[in-house]
């Protein structure tokens, strides 16, 4: 296992690892209850949270070769929010939901350092994290609208879909360029974020304890 570049944020302390543990259990538990309500696409977020998360303990067959618990913290706060509260406004959870992908995006970004060929410095990263929010907060507009469209749900459209008023259906669309303006605003925050955080941790450990009892 590498120890230089992104990658190098990979622990095996134990109280690292019992705390990711809980956290992936946690996002298990929210998946499973998202299914039962009939909540298919949180129940999604939270499987490819999860697997993602699961990466590297499969890969070295260690349970204790986790990513650090604050990174995936972040990823899974709107699942937590989605338990605390009963309910939140749609900008407000959807904010959430990309605070979470920026997340997602730098465990991806970690995940290739560490088990591929491909090395990123800090600042690829932190751009890799602004794109890919970006990115999917137009994907996350895709798959609401297909939603709404078949599913007749009211995720992005008026209750009244595409037949609503055009008064109803410019504030849907005012509403959704303001969460392309937060998709923005959450990946560059959460990039200056990860930057400092990877620094801060760079400058603080020479390596990472137990690495070779890891390595493949």
């Amino acid at each position: 296992m590498r120890d230089s570049g992104v990658g190098s944020v990979l622990e095996a302390a134990r109280l690292n690892a019992v705390l990711a543990w809980a956290l992936i259990l946690f996002v298990l538990a929210v998946a499973v209850a998202s299914v039962v309500t009939n909540d298919l696409l949180w129940a999604g977020f939270a499987v490819a949270v999860a697997a993602l998360a699961l990466i590297p303990p499969v890969k070295y067959r260690d349970a204790v070769a986790m990513l650090p618990w604050e990174v995936l913290l972040l990823a899974v706060l709107p699942l937590v929010a989605r338990v605390l509260t009963v309910e939140f406004t749609p900008f407000r959870g959807n904010v959430a939901a990309y605070l979470s992908v920026a997340a997602l995006a730098l465990v991806v970004a970690v995940e290739l350092d560490l088990l591929t060929p491909v090395e990123m410095d800090y600042r690829f990263a932190v751009a890799f994290v602004v794109i890919a929010t970006m990115a999917a907060a137009g994907v996350w507009a895709v798959v609401r609208y297909g939603s709404d469209v078949f599913l007749g749900t009211a995720l992005l459209l008026p209750p009244e879909g595409v037949n609503a008023s055009e008064a109803a259906l410019a504030d849907a669309e005012r509403r959704l360029m303001l969460e392309f303006v937060a998709s923005f605003l959450a990946g560059v925050g959460a990039g200056v974020v990860f930057e400092f955080y990877f620094r801060r941790r760079r400058r603080s450990e020479d390596g990472i304890p137990g690495l070779e009892e890891v390595t493949p």
